[in-house]
């Protein structure tokens, strides 16, 4: 057997598990309210040494992607011009343990729907109930792939959920869905990153629907995402199917 980022892989590249084993898959974005099939536990906590942001290209078109969550190093992350200059200690989501004879089955579907530019990485997760933490398989989109974003501008950010749609819904209804499914984990669950993007979003079709039409987007003029950032180069804007 082969072992890729900490996760022992059987002959078809999916993760293996004995009889005593238990697998856990953590999610920080749709899992979090849209959880994968075959879990018999549902447990909201966090991981730390990570920041969440929506850097990902997906739910859009291939000439306009949409924006997802993924998880930064936060050491990366600090060494990057962000406007969103500050993020909490914890990433709260949930984690989800995969019934043992569905494990090769849930493990599938989560290649189907983490595909292009997720990988596979392990992190210790913490439950909110103060219980041991749980090692977990989680799926990042890292620097290195090609539809990682870097840090943009939170207003053309906003702007370009707001006006995104592709195979997987509306870009704007993951936004959203986001930010309550945060904010209903814990008191302390929320993403100030999240609720920032989602008032923002908010403000601009609330200014929309008072007239002042697609110009409300960004301060009034038409918008562009430049796809650069600080510490390394641009990359190209490619489609996806469904994200964490």
């Amino acid at each position: 057997m082969a072992e890729t980022n900490g996760v022992v892989l059987d002959a078809t590249g999916h993760p293996s598990t004995s009889p005593n084993d238990e697998f856990w898959i953590f999610g920080y974005g749709s899992l979090i309210w849209k959880p994968p099939p075959h879990y018999d536990r549902r447990v909201p906590g966090w991981v730390t040494g990570y920041v969440r942001r929506f850097w990902q290209d997906h739910r859009g078109t291939p000439a306009a992607p949409g924006r997802v969550v993924t998880l930064i190093e936060r050491s990366f992350w600090a060494a990057l011009a962000d406007a969103h200059d500050s993020a909490p200690d914890k990433v709260w989501g949930t984690a989800y343990r995969i019934e043992a004879t569905h494990v090769a089955e849930v493990s599938r579907y989560l290649d189907i729907r983490e595909i292009n530019g997720y990988t596979i990485h392990h992190t210790p997760f913490y439950p909110a109930d103060g219980s041991a933490p749980i090692r977990t398989l989680v799926y990042i989109g890292t620097p290195e792939n090609d539809q990682f974003c870097g840090p943009q501008d939170p207003q053309a950010l906003a702007a370009h959920i707001q006006r995104s749609e592709g195979p997987s819904g509306l870009n704007r209804d993951y936004l959203l869905e986001l930010e309550k499914a945060l904010d209903e984990l814990s008191p302390e669950s929320g993403d100030a990153h999240v609720t920032d993007l989602s008032n923002r979003l908010r403000d601009i079709e609330r200014r929309i629907r008072n007239g002042a039409g697609a110009e409300a987007r960004v301060n009034g003029h038409a918008e562009h995402v430049a796809h650069e950032f600080a510490r390394e180069g641009s990359v190209d804007e490619q489609e996806e199917t469904e994200k964490i």
